[in-house]
């Protein structure tokens, strides 16, 4: 495995991946790797020739007051996980190479960006847009692949390749769980013993919720029921939605839909997803 800091490095190697014709997939992470960024990986592997990710744990996507500075990094484990995992390049750039000192430059995404994670997290969309938009740029992919647990960014990922006519498959890949449940995630590393254990509500909660919703019960009394029972173990809701699965606004009767939840619990904010009725 190829591990790339500078620029000029990383488009010499892609340029010997295009010489020899080769199909480039690409995973952006931003490290503290886990199962569910490996079975990424290896759906990467299935959908091309070559597979490159991306670590970079970027600034402008965090608020003031979120976690950015504790954010988990642990590079050589990480590094060693994807040369295990067959992974040809490993782009790590430091942050000057991607925000180099002038840089004044942002992609905003509407629709899809405001609701949910947006409204709860200002300009969180915009640096996530900017900084894979950049990453596009850098590494050329011929696809990339994101998980559907971060729900809302993919969408808002798949609208800006959309819009901008950018020659990018983008292909999603269910959320990947622990054995009780929990959606897998990097976060997951900031819950003590107790806290984990009472995580588990937010995918019960979901579940129940869908369960009621897709037999064709009352939805409010079901996004209600749902939040009861995070409180009920400790959680802070943000939010518990349901959208259309496609613009993320109100949901249409007849077009698939999805229900989304975001909370914390002792300061550490966990986010996860279903499709209503496995439809969407």
């Amino acid at each position: 495995m190829q591990t790339i800091r500078q620029l000029e490095a990383l488009r010499e190697a892609v340029r010997g991946f295009r010489a020899a014709g080769e199909r480039l997939v690409l995973v952006p992470t931003m490290g503290a790797l886990h199962a569910g960024h490996l079975a990424l990986v290896d759906t990467a592997r299935r959908n091309g020739d070559r597979v490159a990710v991306s670590i970079f744990v970027n600034p402008t996507q965090f608020g003031p007051d979120e976690d950015f500075s504790r954010y988990p990094r642990q590079e050589q484990r990480d590094a060693r996980m994807l040369s295990e995992a067959g992974v040809d390049l490993l782009w790590m750039p430091p942050v000057e190479a991607m925000y180099p000192d002038g840089f004044s430059s942002g992609i905003s995404v509407a629709g899809v960006s405001e609701p949910l994670e947006g409204a709860h997290r200002p300009g969180h969309f915009d640096g996530v847009a900017t900084v894979v938009a950049k990453l596009f740029n850098q590494v050329q992919p011929d696809a990339a692949i994101f998980g559907e647990k971060d729900y809302q960014q993919l969408a808002v990922i798949r609208r800006m390749v959309t819009d901008l006519d950018m020659p990018i498959e983008i292909i999603g890949m269910p959320t990947q769980r622990e054995d009780d449940g929990l959606a897998m995630s990097s976060r997951n590393a900031y819950l003590v013993e107790e806290d984990r254990k009472a995580a588990i509500a937010m995918p019960r909660a979901l579940g129940v919720a869908e369960r009621t919703i897709s037999q064709g019960g009352d939805a409010q009394a079901a996004l209600e029921q749902a939040r009861e029972m995070l409180t009920a173990a400790g959680f802070e809701v943000d939010y518990v939605a349901l959208v259309d699965s496609d613009t993320l606004g109100e949901p249409v009767a007849g077009k698939p839909q999805r229900l989304l939840a975001a909370a914390k619990i002792h300061g550490t904010r966990l986010i996860d997803n279903v499709a209503v009725n496995g439809n969407g």
